[in-house]
């Protein structure tokens, strides 16, 4: 797959640290999706910078040190998988959670995939899906969204952690 088929994808400050810092076993396939090509990472030096900020408080330090990482680690991981693009204009949706505003303006600029878990995030995903957004698009649509299957097969198979780049490619 190249950079130009892969699907261009935001991930939000706390999808990054679950990736590198709690290592949730249900990243694993979007571990796999980044590494493997199929997801095209995109954020912003903004972005970068509210990750640093967060690695520097007391309960995520303490995580980092029982488990023998890094904050220098975690921007490395960051640095070497994110594509830097320049801030996006503000969309036309505004989140409750200004610190959130920014993933959705580059999403919404981009029309990209955007993960996240925050509740102010959420609550947009109707407003987001009208922009040209998928929030979340691994995870079963909640009641009263109508998603194609051909496109929820895509997006399923493309987070699996074994899921080959032939077979997402197919689809």
């Amino acid at each position: 797959m190249t950079s130009s088929e892969a699907v261009l994808t935001v991930l939000d400050t706390n999808i990054v640290l679950d990736l590198w810092i709690f290592d949730d076993p249900r990243t694993q396939g979007l571990r796999n999706a980044l590494d493997h090509g199929r997801l095209r990472w995109i954020a912003t030096a903004s972005m970068r910078e509210e990750l640093r900020r967060v690695l520097g408080y007391t309960h995520l330090v303490a995580r980092m040190a029982q488990s023998a990482q890094s904050a220098e680690a975690v921007l490395q991981a960051f640095d070497m998988r994110a594509n830097l693009c320049d801030e996006a204009p503000k969309a036309s949706c505004t989140c409750k959670d200004a610190d959130d505003q920014k993933f959705i303006d580059l999403a919404v600029a981009h029309r990209a995939v955007l993960l996240s878990k925050d509740a102010q995030v959420l609550c947009m995903r109707r407003r987001l899906e009208r922009l040209g957004v998928h929030l979340n698009p691994h995870i079963k649509a909640p009641p009263g969204f109508v998603v194609e299957a051909q496109q929820q097969t895509f997006y399923a198979q493309l987070f699996q952690a074994s899921t080959s780049t032939e077979s997402v490619l197919t689809h």
